[in-house]
């Protein structure tokens, strides 16, 4: 039988998942951030643990492996950093007491895997974050292309859980 008329097998055709993506710049972590990225990691480990013992699918093996480099690079750059030396001045591992529009809210400025926004945790690397940081008490800072949106009210050093 010709070559052309052979059915070639799906797997051949696969083409291979990429990394998951890294955040660029300096992988800047508060302490809950590293015991987060520990935790991820020695979580996904047992998976893959439990998924290997069990005869799991080569497919859901790699998925797991994919995740734990992931977290492994995470861990290895993790850059514990400390709140800014001035408690006045917002910055990472600061929450930030703004009014914006006449609305009051607080913001924790976090490293990028800690970042939950629904829970107000926002990544340094955040439009919101950079605005912010830098500034002090009493601050007006412009953001989303208004001048002076948003009026910071305190600062402090996060609330170690």
């Amino acid at each position: 039988m010709s070559v052309a008329f052979r059915r070639d097998s799906d797997e051949e055709h696969k083409e291979p998942r990429p990394e998951l993506p890294i955040p660029v710049g300096p992988n800047l972590v508060t302490p809950r951030g590293l015991a987060l990225i520990e935790a991820k990691a020695a979580e996904r480990e047992a998976a893959l643990a439990d998924l290997v013992a069990a005869g799991g699918g080569e497919e859901a093996i790699e998925a797991i492996r994919r995740e734990l480099r992931y977290w492994h690079v995470r861990r290895a750059t993790a850059q514990v950093t400390a709140p800014p030396a001035d408690p006045e001045e917002a910055g990472f591992g600061s929450r930030v007491t703004y009014k914006q529009a006449g609305e009051t809210r607080t913001v924790d400025i976090v490293g990028d895997d800690e970042a939950d926004p629904a829970a107000g945790r926002i990544a340094f690397t955040a439009p919101l974050a950079r605005a912010l940081i830098g500034a002090g008490v009493g601050d007006k800072v412009d953001f989303a292309g208004r001048p002076e949106a948003l009026k910071l009210v305190a600062v402090a050093p996060i609330p170690e859980d």
